[in-house]
């Protein structure tokens, strides 16, 4: 079976790569825990944060914005001393802003909606024959980046939103050589 160069060789990953990477999104808050984790990858390798991803989750509350929008820095002290997730001050700190920032997005008009307009509300079908042809970052991750910063979200470069992009399946960046380009095509829907 041919799948994306960068899926394996670890089971895990390939796991990854073929339930969740690249599926359609629409969930307001399972949009920001991904966006969160890919803020924590930051200088690491995704794989990373693939293996500490429930230890993520069990540390911030099951990603839930509305009760992360209430910590403080008792709760920064706590996470930095969790060995089983990347115990970066800023990262942690720059969570809980951006629960705060995702309240406020969410509230004026849903976190959901706000980032799949920056795509007409329907993924981008790419269709790339290699690795070294897909982008690390596009004018339209840019452009979201850029709107995320100037509403205070942090950890949200470009590159860090592509990345965020193609793994919630608003770019369709699987290989048209891969056997899940076309079955993610498939999932396409218009919001």
């Amino acid at each position: 079976m041919k799948r994306c160069d960068w899926a394996g060789p670890e089971q895990i990953y390939i796991d990854y790569h073929d339930t969740d990477w690249g599926v359609p999104e629409y969930d307001s808050r399972a949009l920001w825990e991904k966006l969160i984790l890919d803020g924590f990858q930051a200088g690491l390798s995704w794989i990373t944060i693939l293996k500490k991803r429930e230890n993520f989750r069990e540390a911030f509350a099951g990603f839930d914005p509305n009760l992360i929008a209430d910590w403080g820095e008792a709760d920064v002290e706590r996470l930095l001393k969790n060995p089983g997730i990347i115990r970066h001050r800023g990262k942690i700190e720059a969570t809980i802003t951006n629960a705060r920032v995702w309240q406020d997005i969410e509230r004026r008009e849903g976190f959901d909606t706000y980032l799949w307009n920056f795509v007409g509300g329907a993924p981008v079908q790419n269709h790339y024959a290699t690795h070294g042809d897909v982008p690390t970052w596009t004018d339209t991750s840019k452009q979201i980046s850029n709107d995320l910063k100037k509403h205070g979200f942090k950890f949200c470069g470009p590159t860090i939103v592509y990345a965020f992009m193609e793994a919630v399946g608003m770019v369709n960046d699987h290989l048209v050589s891969c056997h899940r380009h076309d079955a993610v095509a498939q999932m396409a829907v218009r919001r």
